[in-house]
């Protein structure tokens, strides 16, 4: 299927690991330049210099922190030098807390606040007048299972993860008129950086567990029907239908990803 993605340009926050990652590789392999952000310097420049020896020269890369708005703006204004225009933006920073309502000082609360509001807020507010210029704009912003469905042992991701899906839910309707999509992809437990980091932890604190024991243990734990963990991959193959102009009738919506997880019907 051709998502006729070939000369459109498309942002990705958190483009340096996991889904993020993923997504610009995807995009990449279907026709698109990619310009990708993450906080750390060093990891930019690695994974910009290797998409760009396997794309050409349709890669840019550039530390910024989705939370500091002069730096999203500077990123934004390096985007429109090389590329001269964007026409997807793809949310894909962020990570989950893992603590209760007990556990959470008021700290951990703004600092939640910040990154997934923010996060989301600052990227949006800078590139939106050039998706405004587009014939084929497009916002993903991948969410989580946890905005409609809570977990109590992520008490403030689940809070703010639903916060931020109620306002892209709204900005799709604010921007429809002017054909500028919104659409949210909301992922159920997917093996990322973040469990990677977990099952590293787990071993250095003493338990000689595989990874992929750690991995079926996780599913297991969690009860996804499907037996399994989602892989990046996946879910990068599902932003890149939704970004692209296949499809141009879908805005407002969520797709859910989660290994059939959700209990909602």
């Amino acid at each position: 299927m051709d998502l006729a993605l070939n000369g459109l340009v498309a942002v990705v926050t958190g483009g340096t690991s996991g889904i993020g990652l993923a997504a610009a590789e995807v995009l990449l392999a279907e026709g698109a330049s990619v310009a990708i952000c993450s906080r750390t310097e060093t990891r930019v420049d690695a994974e910009a210099e290797r998409l760009r020896a396997r794309y050409d020269a349709r890669v840019f890369g550039m530390a910024a922190d989705v939370r500091d708005t002069d730096a999203i703006a500077s990123f934004r204004r390096s985007v429109i030098d090389c590329f001269g225009h964007v026409d997807i933006l793809v949310h894909s920073a962020g990570e989950s807390r893992m603590a209760n309502f007990a556990a959470t000082d008021d700290a951990a609360w703004r600092d939640e606040i910040d990154l997934k509001f923010f996060g989301f807020i600052n990227p949006t507010r800078a590139f939106l007048p050039d998706l405004r210029s587009s014939k084929n704009a497009s916002i993903v912003y991948v969410c989580a299972l946890l905005a409609v469905q809570p977990e109590p042992r992520l008490a403030a991701t689940s809070a703010t993860r639903a916060g931020v899906l109620n306002l892209a839910k709204s900005l799709s309707l604010e921007l429809a008129p002017e054909r500028i999509r919104v659409n949210s992809i909301l992922l159920g437990v997917v093996d990322s950086g973040q469990w990677e980091r977990r099952w590293r932890a787990e071993r250095d604190g003493g338990n000689d567990v595989s990874r992929e024991a750690y991995m079926e243990r996780l599913a297991r734990e969690r009860a996804v029907p499907l037996g399994r963990l989602g892989t990046a991959q996946e879910i990068a193959r599902s932003i890149a239908f939704l970004a692209s102009p296949a499809s141009s009738y879908t805005t407002g919506a969520t797709l859910e990803l989660s290994g059939g997880l959700s209990r909602s019907v």
